[in-house]
């Protein structure tokens, strides 16, 4: 989860007003590809990431900083993409607190039988993403989405 910090740090400013979210990509204890949040209309993290891999990725762990997307926005659903390349087992570093995900992507990822860890250095993913994510008063909805 170290590693999918670093990779999130990079994605700032150009990410932005979306959060800096780290993504990386784990097959048998060696780092096999890496992504970070793109410039708004672009990839988040997790599609970053796994468009670096081909086929399905049944024995790659995923490690992301920032819970993965279940709804489709200005780009499409990372729980749903990393369902659909049947991803192995995702670790998560914190939920993210946005109401329109706020633990479907996590629920997603179970309801698919893919294993889901959370809480992973949770306490250093929300030093770097607290003041990016989604906030409360945000009448549109769609900072940080």
């Amino acid at each position: 989860m170290r590693e999918a910090l670093v990779e999130g740090r990079k994605a700032l400013p150009e990410c932005l007003p979306n959060p800096p979210v780290g993504c990386v990509l784990v097959r048998g204890g060696v780092v096999v590809a890496r992504g970070h949040t793109q410039p708004p209309y672009q990839p988040h993290a997790e599609p970053h990431a796994l468009a670096q891999l081909d086929g399905e990725l049944s024995d790659v762990g995923a490690f992301v900083t920032l819970e993965p997307c279940a709804f489709h926005q200005r780009t499409p659903s990372c729980a749903e993409e990393l369902i659909r390349r049947r991803i192995g087992k995702v670790y998560v570093a914190m939920t993210d607190p946005h109401p329109r995900n706020s633990g479907r992507g996590i629920s997603m990822l179970r309801e698919a039988d893919i294993v889901v860890v959370t809480g992973l250095l949770e306490e250093e993913a929300l030093a770097d993403l607290s003041e990016h994510v989604w906030k409360v008063g945000d009448p549109t909805g769609l900072e940080g989405s």
